[in-house]
């Protein structure tokens, strides 16, 4: 199911797979293979459930950088806690700030912030993105991309009806908006896929396998 990173070269702007390869990767992960298949680099919405640390980051950026580099659009990454932006943000920073511009809009001030305009990926949490849309912040219909990082939290009563709106919204505002959501815990994961419209990427390959056991009396029984 995997694929060589060269198998992609001319479907990615060259400056991401010169650092793709910079970063010793030569081929794709199982889940990334599948996302690649499932339509990642042809616009398509997707929904991602796999483990973590099983490469679903890695195909965000490629739909956000692609569409920055190639002109499509801007790329919006929402996540649902300021840390987690600001993770994603210094994490983003240290691998394409020479390629463009990258904010990150976690304040809590209720405003447009016009300056948004000039950036080209933004890194924001649901709430913040909420703020900028009841503002009618022009620039967000230069958005192409959209990422759901932990979109399983649609289901989470503080931040479920924020999310699940602005998704909404943001398909309706936008035409061939490119929504893809990431998550490594989700139960209804083929409910969800039909309702973002989105191919259903499933894995079930991790780095590192898990295995389960019980520690009791000073020893560790594994089942």
């Amino acid at each position: 199911m995997e694929c060589k990173l060269s198998e992609i070269e001319q479907k990615i702007p060259k400056q991401i797979y010169e650092c793709l390869e910079k970063n010793d990767i030569k081929e794709l992960r199982p889940a990334q293979s599948k996302a690649v298949k499932a339509g990642l680099l042809e616009g398509k919405n997707l929904l991602v459930c796999t483990p973590t640390a099983s490469g679903k980051t890695l195909i965000a950026e490629l739909a956000a950088t692609k569409s920055i580099l190639e002109g499509r659009g801007k790329a919006i990454y929402i996540t649902p806690l300021k840390a987690l932006a600001s993770e994603k943000y210094r994490e983003f920073k240290k691998k394409y700030n020479d390629m463009f511009n990258i904010a990150l809009a976690i304040g809590d001030m209720d405003s447009p912030d016009y300056h948004l305009a000039n950036y080209d990926l933004i890194i924001c949490t649901s709430e913040k993105l909420d703020s900028l849309i009841r503002h009618h912040s022009p620039w967000i219909k230069q958005v192409a991309v959209v990422i759901a990082d932990e979109i399983h939290l649609l289901n989470d009563h503080g931040r479920g009806p924020t999310l699940e709106i602005l998704l909404t919204m943001l398909r309706q505002m936008i035409k061939g908006i490119q929504i893809i959501g990431l998550s490594a815990t989700i139960g209804n994961e083929k409910e969800l896929a039909e309702w973002l419209d989105a191919n259903l990427v499933d894995d079930k390959w991790r780095p590192v396998e898990l295995h389960k056991g019980i520690y009791f009396d000073e020893k560790l029984k594994f089942y």
